[in-house]
């Protein structure tokens, strides 16, 4: 299981109240609702159903319930299941995470506002003895990076953007790796991969000085043939999260990263005048950047969302990418020999 690592540095592995309600609030685009995705995928055995706020919100596919017909069918926690940008609590949703409370679920959050700092959610939790847990909460002591090369293994996500499959690729190569007898330990970085491995850190609101710090405490000293797969965050060329990228890259020190990109975006989600930079100026920069802090990093391949992709085009794609780029590219949760060759190159 988990290499240990200084909980006072690093946070202590997570008791969760479970099962989850999936509150998606009023989302309409996927890619907002990517933590409410990630628990159905990655810990569907740990969600009940999902609240929403109108009818045209994206849907999980799990039941839609009420507070009160999820608590009746086991649920223990509302997971607030929107990733937004600012990781704000709508004024809007506070009536439906009072109804929560008052039916007897605790809260559990990985956004930024914080829970108990909206009136009628601490009174609210008060009133009915529950819980509100914020999980992008990072460790009270944390140490500047120190650059120091540490043993054991390291392969980090990295991204032309973000919500395109940092997290489901990490999630798909530890899984891997473990599969094939290798000694590994999936890293979380972000509210949602801290939900699903019940620990990690929140890079994105560690303080700037830190970051590459806690990233170091994130990924401690390890056996010779130990891998730790790190997910990423942001990306570098992102004008808003890539000071995050830069910090995990830095202090991840990965022997090997992998390029994650999803065919069709052309440009920053949700930054129109910003082009999305291509594969080999992601594969140039992370890099040049990353022998910063490791000399000897490589990059172990592609990893293409092509979910909203056929069968026969997702091959296409997929076989494109790998013979213009010459190294090996796959869609992890497609899996097959592409993705089993991507495996390789990383173990390699």
């Amino acid at each position: 299981m988990n290499a240990p690592f200084d909980p006072g540095a690093a946070g202590a592995a997570l008791a969760l109240p479970q099962p989850y309600l999936l509150f998606l609030g009023d989302t309409a685009e996927a890619s907002y609702a990517k933590t409410a995705f990630g628990l159905r995928d990655w810990a569907g055995e740990r969600c009940v159903g999902e609240l929403a706020l109108s009818d045209r919100t994206v849907t999980t596919g799990l039941p839609r319930l009420s507070p009160a017909e999820a608590r009746a069918k086991g649920a223990r926690a509302l997971v607030i299941g929107v990733a937004n940008e600012g990781g704000i609590i709508a004024d809007h949703w506070v009536a439906s995470l009072v109804e929560a409370l008052d039916a007897g679920l605790d809260i559990v959050s990985g956004m930024h506002a914080r829970l108990a700092d909206i009136p009628a959610l601490r009174e609210a939790a008060a009133r009915n003895g529950r819980r509100l847990i914020d999980v992008r909460t990072p460790p009270a002591r944390l140490s500047v990076g120190t650059g120091r090369k540490r043993s054991g293994k390291r392969l980090l996500t990295v991204g032309t953007d973000c919500a395109l499959g940092k997290k489901y690729t990490a999630l798909a190569i530890a899984k891997a790796f473990a599969d094939r007898g290798v000694d590994t330990d999936f890293r979380a970085t972000g509210q949602t991969g801290i939900m699903i491995a019940g620990g990690g850190m929140p890079m994105d609101a560690v303080i700037s000085d830190f970051e590459a710090g806690a990233a170091e405490a994130l990924s401690p000293d390890a056996a010779p043939d130990h891998w730790d797969v790190v997910e990423g965050q942001g990306s570098l060329f992102h004008p808003a999260y890539a000071a995050v990228s830069l910090g995990l890259l830095h202090g991840s020190q990965p022997d090997v990263f992998v390029v994650c990109h999803r065919p069709g975006r052309t440009h920053i989600m949700g930054l129109a005048d910003f082009a999305l930079p291509s594969i080999e100026e992601v594969i140039d920069m992370t890099t040049r950047l990353g022998r910063l802090t490791n000399p000897a990093i490589r990059c172990g391949g592609i990893a293409l969302n092509t979910a909203s992709l056929g069968d026969a085009e997702a091959a296409e794609v997929i076989a494109e990418h790998k013979a213009r780029l010459g190294l090996p590219a796959a869609d992890p949760i497609r899996g097959g020999a592409a993705f089993d060759a991507l495996i390789d190159h990383c173990l390699a």
